[in-house]
């Protein structure tokens, strides 16, 4: 099992980073690796998102928010997942058509911190098996 993975969202500053960082702290061991990137990126990382990724010990300083051309240089990718509809929708055609993978998740964005524990809880229970499945 190996591949390597992008995740989009709108902003690139809360889930996508949560479930970038996820898939690199729970799944490196079995060969996968991921990269965030924003259809309308923020510019900057959400401070309650980086607060829950450094409370669970997998705050990494390269994650940032960054533009869909941006992550392409990091590429191929094996498989492409929307973590958003907005980024569903906006989601364009990738060089080598990967094969694609669509998981809304609830926005935390200016909520309190709680809302990013549910966030990060549901991210890591219900994508990273899902991508498991797909690259395994």
């Amino acid at each position: 099992m190996s591949g390597k993975v992008l995740i989009l969202c709108t902003g690139n500053s809360c889930r996508s980073i949560i479930a970038e960082a996820l898939v690199n702290a729970r799944l490196k061991e079995r060969g996968i690796e991921a990269r965030s990137a924003g259809a309308a990126p923020s510019g900057r990382v959400n401070p309650l998102a980086r607060k829950v990724l450094e409370e669970a010990g997998i705050w990494d300083g390269r994650y940032h928010s960054k533009t869909i051309d941006e992550a392409l240089k990091e590429g191929p990718y094996d498989l492409v997942v929307t973590v958003c509809d907005n980024a569903k929708e906006r989601c364009p055609v990738f060089p080598g058509a990967p094969e694609t993978l669509h998981m809304s998740f609830e926005d935390p964005d200016g909520k309190p911190v709680e809302a990013f524990h549910e966030t990060f809880a549901a991210i890591e229970k219900r994508l990273l098996p899902a991508i498991e499945e797909r690259l395994g």
